[in-house]
């Protein structure tokens, strides 16, 4: 009966956790006698993973000198109260001596995790759970007011509980169906020890948890579905009765670092996330062969070649320049792009950016053995006091390059190439696709796509 005061000290309740964790490792360990777990065939379907609470019972008396079987069952319905073990046909965390079902709480979902799952995470698993057309699942009453209140309560972050519990279906719907029953019952019984049926008795209200963080009032607090935030905060039942350890040099800095990470985190709403994918989806489209069908013909299913001819040609397609513009990656990763890019940057008399992101770009390519001339090189032709083809550098980037190539590598530049990149990128880049040079050539290439198609459609009339 002592087992079950959750008012003794600290030390002895995690004693107490310990113990019932080796008891239940030991039960479920069928190598030293333990409770035999099975699959029990049903009408037209089988309950897999179970044991009877006459077994458990038994178990107990035998392997922990039990002489009073109601000793016994009050053990196991403490046991079962902190969710180790629970019935699979009710939501009634007790120990019942006849043939119900019982099944084990998976490790991940024990005590000892320290988890006090926040209402964010109760909400995903209900939205979840309303996602998954299974009789088992549907929401009894309490829980379905429990959803329209969570609903109300974070309407303006809904929209992030049900992208995640969406992502949370489609992660279980990979799983065997066996795998996916049994974990959808410990994930449900779970929460029927932290959001009990009304009427049942919550034994998180002063668990080990919570006694637990009353030694470590800093604890990080771990969510359910993995997703980790500093509690920086306690709410007035946990305050601890000793003193408050005074705020030292390393905690304002491990603070500021913290706060630092945050800052520099780029949120987005999931529906402007959204909005990009589409638009992105919506451009790309008609270069998606498995959407929009390659023109003249699709090489890889007929005879004709055409398609690799103008890809390789130097006298880019339409298609070909309209894609220039999309980004500036889009330009440097075609051969022909880049030597229009050129030529324009020559006629600015910049063109040494673009030959030196190129030059970096072939160093990461280069055998070992020949890596440090080539540094030497770019550093000479770049780089160096009096360079032939000088690079506007800032301070920041030249002095970490400077030191990079005393020991060089084949990422010597790395910063050099990301400054340049960049400047190209928010500059030169702008003015080409303004250029009349990239506009005669877009509008070239649409006549001319005009033109064929009008000479096509009158050889095609007077055949």
């Amino acid at each position: 009966a002592g087992s079950g005061d959750v008012r003794t000290p600290l030390i002895p309740a995690l004693r107490r956790q310990r113990q019932i964790e080796d008891i239940i490792t030991k039960m479920q360990d069928d190598k030293t006698g333990g409770v035999p777990i099975r699959t029990v065939k049903s009408f037209l379907s089988k309950i897999p993973s179970v044991v009877t609470g006459t077994d458990v019972v038994q178990w107990l008396m035998k392997n922990l000198s039990i002489e009073d079987p109601v000793e016994a069952i009050h053990l196991g319905s403490l046991i079962a109260a902190q969710g180790y073990i629970f019935p699979i046909s009710d939501h009634v965390l007790t120990m019942k001596d006849d043939g119900t079902f019982y099944r084990f709480q998976a490790p991940y979902f024990w005590p000892s995790n320290c988890w006090e799952p926040e209402n964010t995470d109760y909400a995903i698993y209900l939205c979840k759970r309303t996602m998954q057309n299974k009789a088992r699942l549907e929401l009894a009453d309490y829980e379905a007011e429990n959803l329209a209140r969570l609903q109300r309560a974070f309407a303006r972050k809904w929209e992030f509980i049900f992208m995640q519990a969406e992502a949370q279906v489609k992660i279980d719907r990979k799983k065997d169906k066996t795998e996916r029953k049994i974990l959808d019952s410990q994930e449900r019984a779970f929460w029927d020890v932290h959001r009990p049926v009304p009427g049942c008795v919550n034994t998180t209200e002063m668990d080990i948890r919570k006694c637990r963080r009353l030694k470590n009032p800093q604890k990080v607090k771990k969510s359910v579905y993995g997703v980790t935030e500093e509690s920086q905060s306690q709410s007035p039942v946990h305050i601890p009765s000793q003193p408050i350890r005074k705020t030292t040099k390393d905690d304002i800095r491990k603070q500021i670092t913290f706060l630092n990470a945050q800052i520099d985190r780029h949120c987005l709403k999931m529906s402007k996330v959204a909005e990009s994918l589409i638009a992105y989806t919506e451009q790309y489209v008609e270069y998606d062969p498995f959407i929009t069908p390659a023109e003249p013909s699709n090489p890889w299913i007929s005879d004709d070649i055409t398609l690799w001819d103008i890809e390789m040609s130097k006298e880019p397609s339409q298609q070909r320049v309209k894609r220039w513009g999309f980004s500036f990656d889009e330009i440097l990763k075609d051969q022909v792009g880049r030597d229009q890019f050129l030529r324009f940057l020559e006629s600015e008399f910049s063109s040494e950016n673009l030959r030196f992101w190129l030059a970096v770009q072939d160093l990461k390519k280069q055998p070992l053995q020949d890596v440090a001339n080539r540094v030497e090189e770019i550093w000479q032709e770049f780089l160096a006091p009096g360079a032939p083809s000088a690079i506007n550098l800032d301070s920041h980037s030249y002095e970490i390059t400077s030191q990079n190539v005393k020991d060089g590598g084949r990422y010597t530049f790395e910063d050099a190439q990301e400054h340049i990149y960049k400047l190209m990128k928010s500059d030169s880049y702008a003015r080409f696709l303004r250029s009349s040079a990239y506009q005669d050539l877009l509008l070239a290439k649409k006549k001319g796509k005009s033109l064929a198609g009008k000479r096509l459609t009158g050889l095609m009339q007077s055949s």
